[in-house]
């Protein structure tokens, strides 16, 4: 039965409807692995009983005959960010450990509807505040690759999840590079899609929006299978009030122009330098046009964390009420940070944004797509100060955000859709990914670039 947790999602719903495989067994052998991993810390909450019951009532669809949904039967978890009907949602806080929402994420509703069945609830930093797979209600989540480094945060659950075959498929959400930090420490692939394609109706901010939900797995063919079942407009959402171009795909390496951005502005190890020249070069072989693009992302850095300190100190600010006890010090901080900013700061950082998306439109007037690596070093130690400066080849290269992911946050900025994939390991064995931008609703496009992508480097 424990192979069965290493089927793609895809192989998972093509064997279901081939009856090939019950519904039953896959999410036996999907909790089975996540009770043999519990030395991972990937979960919060596993829904045993709910998801064995969901599964009966799946495997009777199978036997009744008829049409499923392209998900029937498919295993999947959710970040504990995302609420869940009847289900505890944390949000990785102790302010939140009883919670138990009455109502689902449009992406959970989406999912279940697609025929997927809940395994739990993964771990995350308390409201995804920092880049550390830690909080002080569920405690460390650890790489499966390496334990003595990160597994990235704050999807940290997620990844490991897929990681490891505790589910094919996991919902993550990227408020910074939240999916795709955590897929390329742990080896997966990670998606932010385009502004508006997945509604993320759970912000108090809507119009100022930066974080994104995106599906997260081993392929890209199964992120996309996701992706096409939860993807689509909605009444309630401020970006998602018509059709998009969501399914003009016809994309190829073959011809395909691409900017090479090597550096973003940051410092960039040598080893990561190196093997990510390397997969370029394996997409020029396949056929693409590279050449470089030169944007300053690292400048963006105080932008990012003005609208992030900001955000959090308006959220979670008020919920605190004398009870600092019950978050971590980094939480606080981060709050009393963003209520030192004035009203000018914030309308400033919020026209950068504007200055951001149209340096990345200029790009795109060149380039079909943006490559670059997804971290400018592979994963850092497990114990690194996620408010402190960090060393890239005994360089001090500044404050993690900056230093180390320079070219994820931009996107959260400016609303363009960004995937991470493997595209190669260090000498010591860890993962690193290449980073794929393209214009707005060419999300279909670029995943379809990145399956292709994906063939070149496994």
């Amino acid at each position: 039965m424990s192979h069965l947790a290493d089927l793609t999602a895809t192989q998972m719903a093509s064997a279901v409807r081939a009856k090939e495989v019950s519904p039953v067994e896959l999410v036996d052998a999907v909790l089975q692995r996540i009770d043999d991993r519990r030395d991972l810390n990937a979960f919060i909450t596993v829904t045993h009983e709910e998801a064995r019951a969901q599964a009966r009532l799946a495997e009777d669809k199978v036997m009744t005959g008829g049409e499923l949904p392209p998900l029937h039967g498919v295993p999947y978890s959710v970040k504990d960010l995302l609420n869940t009907a009847g289900v505890r949602t944390t949000m990785g806080s102790r302010l939140f450990e009883d919670n138990v929402p009455t109502a689902d994420a449009v992406s959970v509703a989406r999912s279940k509807a697609a025929g997927a069945i809940l395994v739990g609830k993964t771990t995350t930093p308390e409201f995804g505040h920092l880049q550390a797979a830690t909080s002080p209600l569920f405690g460390r989540t650890l790489n499966p690759i390496d334990p003595k480094v990160t597994p990235g945060a704050s999807s940290s659950g997620s990844a490991v999840a897929v990681a490891t075959g505790m589910g094919p498929l996991s919902l993550g959400t990227d408020g910074g590079g939240s999916s795709r930090i955590p897929a390329a420490c742990c080896g997966v692939v990670g998606f932010k899609p385009s502004l508006g394609t997945i509604p993320h109706l759970q912000l108090p901010d809507l119009f100022g929006a930066n974080s994104y939900v995106g599906p997260m797995a081993r392929t890209v063919d199964d992120v996309a299978l996701m992706f096409s079942a939860i993807c689509g407009p909605d009444f309630h959402d401020t970006y998602g009030q018509a059709e998009k171009l969501l399914h003009k795909g016809g994309a190829s390496l073959s011809g395909l122009r691409i900017g090479y951005i090597a550096e973003g502005g940051a410092r960039v190890a040598r080893e990561t330098a190196a093997i990510t020249a390397a997969a370029v070069k394996k997409l020029e072989d396949a056929g693409a046009l590279v050449d470089e693009a030169v944007i300053d992302f690292k400048s963006y850095e105080p932008v990012f964390l003005t609208i992030l300190r900001v955000g959090l100190a308006a959220r979670t600010g008020p919920l605190l009420q004398g009870r600092d006890e019950l978050v971590s010090q980094t939480l606080i901080d981060t709050i009393t940070l963003g209520e030192g900013y004035s009203a000018v700061e914030l309308s400033n950082a919020n026209s950068a944004r504007t200055r951001l998306f149209r340096e990345l439109q200029a790009l795109f007037e060149r380039f079909d797509i943006l490559v670059s690596p997804t971290l400018t070093a592979p994963p850092l130690p497990i114990d690194v100060d996620p408010s402190g400066d960090i060393e890239i080849d005994g360089v001090d290269c500044g404050t993690i955000r900056g230093a180390w992911y320079p070219f994820t946050f931009p996107q959260n900025l400016s609303g363009h859709p960004a995937i991470t994939i493997p595209c190669g390991k260090t000498a010591s064995g860890l993962p690193l990914g290449l980073h794929i931008c393209a214009p707005w609703y060419r999300d279909v496009a670029l995943l379809q670039v990145a399956t292709e992508a994906e063939a070149l480097f496994t």
